[in-house]
């Protein structure tokens, strides 16, 4: 190739190279999990290192060598976090070697990603991939309960050779994992079809692998009969129509699933409160002044809800938190609800709260059992025991927890641990 036409190549190649780096740029600014993922914004910062980085290329004399950019492994990292299964990530390069840690399909997880041509990666024994691979997974093994990942998810974007994978499988036990998966969902009627998700075609050519860093534990999927605490029907049995918001969020529950979903005092007071089933016409109807010296510094807070409220009726959105799967609250969360319930619950908030725990026919209450890794991180004023008991028995039992304390929930991202959980918004009893 003469040189006008390479540098005419070399121009083509990166303007398609901005082109690719604007709209990712573009998809990650936009992305609604911004705010509130740590991984995505430092995604953000690089994409942008890198736009910026084009561009005075694009400004500068006309090159005849191939371009090399990072664009690849960024897109790829986009990719990874946006699937369906990564939950929780954690900052991007949290340790050597590893690109983030998150909860792959309810198991924490190491995520190493690689974009690179799989003609350019080859199995070479203490060398390049594989010393990769060892180190990491030595890290693994050796860190603190908290931070130990049950799994290593290695990740090759555009495909991988035969022989990678033969390595992978003889020198690490791994055993390559469908990543479309959680795109196809299962119709009785009409058997397999695809759900609302859409793979992108850099996903449809990853491969992917799993290595265990830990034995997988025999831990039940359903709490057995030892780890639950039996409350006996009362005489004071109640029942509440269940063509009502609140009985049709209590429908939407499945017992016999083998979901779980763990519900904290934030979640359960959400679903009984008389903000979100029906009361905020009355709230907003008493006076001003009532309503000021009724609820003091908590005024704007129960307002806000109430608005809130008006706008997205939350029995809508924990529905479909809960809609067939089994509920589960621990102990702790069992006796805080019933205790401000009793103290601040109006009559109609105490009987919804007798339906939906007392005759255990929507939440299962089980033993307070938290995890090793979650009481292996130090308690603190933003890791309290309390919390750490609620959030890490959801983590025994592999069920994420529905909450609206997300100031835990930051702290312990924090800590580096990915910790399965769902946020909700929160509301307050009104005495109703």
């Amino acid at each position: 190739m003469d040189a006008p036409h390479a540098s005419a190549a070399g121009s083509d190649e990166l303007q398609l190279a901005l082109e690719r780096c604007r709209a990712l740029h573009s998809r990650l600014a936009a992305s609604p999990d911004l705010p509130r993922q740590s991984a995505l914004r430092s995604l953000l910062r690089l994409v942008a290192a890198e736009l910026r980085f084009l561009t005075s290329l694009h400004s500068a004399p006309p090159r005849a060598a191939p371009l090399s950019s990072n664009l690849p492994h960024l897109a790829a990292l986009h990719h990874l976090l946006a699937h369906p299964a990564v939950r929780s990530p954690s900052r991007l390069a949290p340790l050597p070697g590893v690109d983030f840690a998150c909860a792959f399909r309810g198991r924490s997880a190491w995520a190493l990603v690689s974009a690179s041509n799989p003609a350019r990666l080859a199995w070479v024994p203490s060398s390049g991939l594989q010393a990769r691979i060892a180190a990491v997974l030595h890290a693994a093994r050796e860190a603190p309960p908290a931070t130990c990942p049950e799994k290593l998810l290695l990740v090759f974007s555009r495909g991988v050779g035969a022989d990678i994978a033969r390595g992978l499988a003889e020198g690490f036990g791994a055993v390559e994992t469908d990543l479309l998966v959680e795109f196809i969902g299962e119709s009785e009627e009409e058997g397999w079809v695809r759900v609302g998700f859409h793979p992108s075609e850099e996903m449809r050519t990853s491969r992917a692998f799993e290595i265990d860093v830990v034995e997988e534990a025999d831990g039940e999927m359903l709490p057995p009969p030892e780890a639950v605490v039996t409350e006996g029907r009362g005489e004071d049995e109640v029942f509440l129509p269940l063509e009502d918001g609140f009985g049709a969020f209590l429908g939407k529950m499945n017992m016999g699933s083998r979901e779980l979903v763990n519900l904290d005092t934030t979640a359960l007071v959400a679903a009984v409160s008389g903000i979100s089933n029906g009361g905020v016409g009355k709230l907003m109807a008493v006076p001003e002044a009532e309503t000021r010296a009724r609820f003091k510094c908590n005024y704007k807070f129960v307002m806000d809800q109430a608005q809130s409220e008006l706008q997205s009726p939350i029995l809508l959105e924990l529905g479909k938190v809960v809609n067939g799967k089994q509920c589960i609250i621990c102990e702790t969360v069992n006796s805080e609800f019933k205790d401000i319930v009793s103290m601040c619950g109006g009559p109609e908030e105490k009987t919804r709260t007798k339906l939906l725990l007392k005759q255990l026919m929507y939440v299962i209450i089980v033993l307070d059992s938290p995890s090793a890794r979650m009481m292996d991180l130090p308690t603190t004023r933003k890791l309290a025991m309390k919390n750490k008991i609620v959030f890490g028995t959801g983590d025994h039992w592999r069920a994420p927890t529905l909450t609206a304390n997300m100031g835990f929930v930051r702290a312990v991202s924090q800590s580096g641990m990915p910790l399965l959980t769902i946020e909700h918004r929160p509301r307050a009893l009104i005495s109703l």
